[in-house]
């Protein structure tokens, strides 16, 4: 059993309460769990990597809304081509996405201000800021959905 324990550990150095270092024996066959649907996030990480995911989308669609500004200013034709495509379901549905993206990332980001400035810093309150968060931004994109359409 000792010779088990030699073979399946690493030995790392570690600050120990005292402030002394010491040996703590860390197992290198731990079991790793992958994949990404069986892992269950905690509502203040879900919120965190959708906000990034959010500013990210908030980048691409900046980059098509300016080409299409530009389209729409050099021509009436041009301005007409831009706002036929507007009446699509495609269309729509981008910009319905767009929005949802801005919504989430303003209040994700109104959040993160008010824990700048020490709101919601425990453990509980970023959870019920989380949650405040996902509700309030269903609440609003589903509004948004309902004024695109």
């Amino acid at each position: 059993m000792i010779g088990k324990l030699a073979r399946d550990t690493e030995n790392i150095r570690a600050p120990r309460l005292s402030g002394q270092q010491g040996v703590i024996p860390v197992n290198k066959n731990r079991p790793v769990n992958l994949d990404i649907s069986t892992i269950k996030l905690p509502a203040p990480a879900l919120v965190s990597i959708l906000h990034r995911v959010s500013g990210v989308v908030l980048f691409a669609v900046v980059a098509l809304l300016l080409c299409m500004l530009d389209s729409s200013l050099e021509s009436e034709q041009g301005f007409q081509k831009v706002a036929d495509f507007f009446t699509s379901v495609p269309a729509k549905l981008v910009l319905w996405a767009s929005l949802a993206a801005l919504i989430y990332h303003l209040i994700a980001g109104v959040r993160h201000l008010l824990m700048d400035l020490g709101l919601g810093e425990s453990l509980e309150g970023g959870r019920r800021g989380a949650v405040i968060v996902l509700v309030l931004s269903v609440v609003l994109i589903l509004l948004a959905g309902v004024l695109v359409w």
